[in-house]
């Protein structure tokens, strides 16, 4: 999981069973929230922080996806106990971990996912990673600090005089 690298494509069930495909947000960047499991605090609290900050992303041309190995019923049923109405919650359950594994971050002796941050840009290409730390919520205003960051350097490309 290093930046610069083409970010693995995958296909996945999101919290309302629709198939959620990265390929499929080419041209928008995005955030992917990996968390170890539902109903703990701390996912919890990491996936309210996308909630809350969803407008902020929208804005900035991003859209924050939380992905755990919890099935799409667990996903749904904790979605709803959490309040989430605008996150999208995707279900790496089968096969088990895969993306968590494609991105570097699947804790193989727990069989869950690492707390990390992935940033996908517009090309698909990796842009940001990090790895939290245990019982940490990442750092989402480094996040979107990063995001704001692109975004003023691509408009200052696009206002450059051409001579």
């Amino acid at each position: 999981m290093d930046t610069g690298e083409p970010a693995p494509d995958f296909s996945l069930k999101d919290q309302h069973g629709e198939i959620f495909t990265l390929s499929g947000y080419r041209g928008r960047r995005v955030v992917l929230s990996f968390h170890p499991l539902a109903w703990t605090e701390t996912c919890t609290r990491q996936m309210r922080a996308l909630e809350e900050n969803w407008q902020e992303f929208d804005a900035l041309g991003a859209i924050a996806i939380g992905i755990s190995v919890d099935s799409v019923p667990c996903k749904r049923a904790w979605a709803k106990a959490i309040d989430l109405e605008m996150t999208t919650l995707l279900a790496d359950f089968w096969p088990h971990g895969g993306v968590a594994q494609d991105y570097g971050v699947f804790d193989s002796e727990r069989g869950v996912a690492e707390r990390a941050t992935v940033v996908v840009d517009e090309f698909q290409h990796i842009i940001y990673a990090k790895r939290s730390e245990p019982g940490g919520v990442p750092d989402l205003q480094e996040v979107i600090a990063l995001l704001r960051e692109e975004e003023e350097s691509r408009v200052e490309e696009i206002n450059v005089p051409k001579i």
